[in-house]
């Protein structure tokens, strides 16, 4: 999955930061101010929604910038979740980086979740029709 997301954004003027923990987002968020963090389900020891909800929470104290989140999921199911750790959007894997790019163009279109004029999270299903 990881080769997915670089293969999808690596290219001239993006830059692209990569964690092997959930524990270690936070502080790259903190570092890097990206515009967008993708996360997948499984992240070495802490997965995704739980580092979707660290996120939101630490946004909400002023500790990190509020960042837009895309999860990526195993299972249709999961988006429950997604929406519970306030993701802006989701993607059920497997997901190819042409998929990646469009949902993450259009995700980048919206307001940041919990940002000014931000008022709930775009389905997963428009942003990548």
């Amino acid at each position: 999955m990881r080769e997915q997301v670089r293969a999808a954004f690596v290219a001239p003027g993006q830059t692209v930061v990569e964690v092997d923990r959930g524990q270690d987002v936070l502080a790259a968020v903190a570092d890097h101010e990206p515009d967008l963090v993708i996360l997948d389900m499984q992240i070495g020891n802490m997965g995704g929604i739980a580092v979707a909800i660290d996120l939101r929470l630490d946004a909400a104290e002023d500790r990190v910038p509020v960042v837009r989140i895309l999860l990526l999921l195993d299972r249709a199911a999961d988006r429950f979740l997604a929406r519970r750790a306030d993701a802006d959007a989701e993607l059920v894997k497997p997901v190819d980086a042409g998929t990646l790019r469009r949902a993450a163009k259009r995700l980048l279109e919206q307001p940041v979740l919990g940002g000014p004029g931000a008022d709930q999270a775009e389905e997963v299903s428009e942003l990548v029709d």
